[in-house]
Parts: structure tokens; C-alpha cells; sequence
């Protein structure tokens, strides 16, 4: 009976393991403090403890910008995906259970879709592109209450238009009249590119009053970009959209302009129709009684020109 030999079947890696494997070992057997060393490795293993995990906290600075990039891709999402649905923005709202995002659009129901589908598909997206834990995301449809005093509304109007072929002039001063029908105190847009010639040129059309600079700009300018494929080129669209001052917070801020003046009335005069005294039912003061001539020095000797000559009598 012939015994089968191991060695002639072993890989040169196998051969090189057992070659340090043994040279480790006698290294060992050699060394004074072998059984020490040996102690000392078997303790570390039994004590060694799992590597800690990454704490889940991160700094503010890297939240902030976690966050903006979140915000941004997904407003670049729904922009994209729910373009011919009007959609407006979105909100995003963070407890700590649940996230939730509200979408406002100017066509609600096609963003909800046939029983909720639409919705859910976009949820069921969302929550595997951000890795969102299940049943922790919340998707709502927010009809936008007034469709002229939204820029991005009117730009995707605008450039829907415009993919259909109408005139650009007609289709801006379009735009013009229904926003300030709408409310607005002024809108301004802009196309840019081969509108007619070869030459790329830019038109603007304006109306009402507009602001460009300071906090109130950001306050009460709603501004809008988008961009139009078009057979000879790509034409860029620009609205801006000046909001007037809405104390309900509806419609506009609910802060006025810096640089209000208010004028108030005059408060007119009551009209009295009979004269009054304020001593009414009072008694009548009694005058003092004329002061006497002798008061003033005035003597019988101090008269002026003759007296008169007695009359005689008639006979």
C-alpha cells in the first residue's frame, strides 16, 4: 500500500506560508521569553474589543452643505420630472421621526396621479436615490394659490409656448399682461438667443415698478431661469416677478418696502350747530356800577366855555 504524498501537490504559495510559518516558530523556540511573548498575544486577542463605528454626528459646516445638496438635487428632480405639471418648489421639513416634502405645482392632481400613484412612485424614487429609512418619508401635493406670482410657473408657461411655435414677442407680452392682471406690482422678462437672424440677440419686456438690489429684492422678486431646445439654437428665459405687500403673507411679504410713505387724512372738523358755553346754568355776573365824576377830579369850576344864558320868558 503506497501512501500518497502531500508535498508533491502543494503550490509554491503553500509552500512559502509553511516556510515562514516555520521559520516564526523556531524563531520563537529561541528566544528567551517565548512562552512570555506567546502569554502576552493570547491575552491582547481575548481583550481586543471591535473597532468603535464612525459617530453619526458630523460638524454644522458639513451639515450645511449636506443639506443644500440635497435640496438642490432634489428641486432638480421635481423640476425635471414634474415639468408639465407646473411644478413651483418644494418644502422640506425635518422631524425627528419622519421627513416630510411638499411639492407645489399648479396641477395637483397630476402630480398625486390615478389613486395616488404618481405620488408613490415618486416617494418609493426619492427614498432609495437618499437612502431614507422605510416608512420615514412623507411626499404632499400643495396647489399654488396664485399661478401669475409664481416665476418658475410662468417661465415653464413661457417656454412651453414657445416650443410650440408661437412668436416670442407675442408670447412674452402674453405673460406680461396675465401676471399683472394677477396682482403683481411689475415682471420683467428676458429672451436671449437666435430668435430670428443668425445673430443671437436679447429682448426685454417690462412693465410696473421693479427692484434690484438690498434684502427687499430678495423679499419681493420671485426670479426664474429655464432654457428652450430649439431648432437653431437654445434660447435662454429669464422672469422676474415683483410681489406687492400682502399682510396676510398670501400673496406677498408681510413687511412693506423700507421706503413706504403712508399719507394719512386730515381729521375733519365737527360742525357745531348751535353755540354752546361751557358755564351753562351758571349765574349772570352783576356789573359794577359807573364810576362817579368826583371819582376823577371833575369840579364845577373846571368846565369848559360859558354856561348857557337862562331863557327868559315870553310875554
Amino acid at each position: 500500500m503506497t501512501k500518497f504524498d502531500h508535498s508533491a501537490h502543494t503550490s509554491p504559495l503553500e509552500e512559502y506560508h509553511v516556510t515562514v510559518r516555520n521559520t516564526v516558530i523556531c524563531i520563537l523556540i529561541l528566544h528567551p521569553n517565548c512562552l512570555s511573548i506567546i502569554e502576552r498575544t493570547l491575552r491582547r486577542r481575548r481583550s481586543a474589543r471591535p473597532p468603535p463605528k464612525m459617530a453619526s454626528q458630523i460638524s454644522k459646516k458639513r451639515k450645511f452643505v449636506a443639506d443644500g445638496v440635497f435640496r438642490a438635487e432634489l428641486g432638480e428632480f421635481f423640476t425635471r420630472e414634474l415639468a408639465e405639471e407646473g411644478y413651483s418648489g418644494c418644502e422640506v421639513r425635518v422631524t425627528h421621526a419622519r421627513t416630510e416634502i411638499i411639492i407645489r405645482a399648479t396641477r395637483t392632481q397630476d402630480v398625486l396621479g390615478e389613486k395616488g400613484r404618481r405620488i408613490r412612485e415618486l416617494t418609493s424614487l426619492i427614498q432609495k436615490r437618499f437612502k431614507f429609512p422605510e416608512n420615514s418619508l412623507d411626499l404632499y401635493a400643495e396647489k399654488v394659490q396664485s399661478r401669475g406670482l409664481s416665476a418658475v410657473a410662468q417661465c415653464e408657461s413661457l417656454r412651453y409656448k414657445l416650443l410650440g411655435g408661437l412668436a416670442v414677442r407675442r408670447a412674452c407680452y402674453g405673460v406680461l399682461r396675465f401676471v399683472m392682471e394677477s396682482g403683481a406690482k411689475g415682471c420683467e422678462v428676458v429672451v436671449s438667443g437666435k430668435l430670428r437672424a443668425a445673430r443671437a440677440k436679447s429682448m426685454k419686456f417690462t412693465d410696473g415698478f421693479m427692484i434690484h438690489s438690498g434684502q427687499p429684492a430678495r423679499d419681493f422678486v420671485d426670479y426664474a431661469v429655464r432654457h428652450v431646445l430649439l431648432r437653431q439654437g437654445v434660447l435662454g428665459i429669464k422672469v422676474k416677478i415683483m410681489k406687492g405687500w400682502d399682510p396676510t403673507g398670501n400673496l406677498g411679504p408681510k413687511k412693506p418696502l423700507p421706503d413706504t410713505v403712508t399719507i394719512q387724512e386730515p381729521p375733519i372738523d365737527k360742525v357745531v350747530a348751535e353755540p354752546t358755553s361751557e358755564h351753562a346754568g351758571a349765574a349772570e355776573p352783576i356789573s359794577a356800577p359807573a364810576p362817579a365824576a368826583e371819582d376823577y377830579g371833575v369840579t364845577e369850576e373846571a368846565t369848559y366855555g360859558d354856561a348857557p344864558a337862562e331863557e327868559q320868558p315870553t310875554a
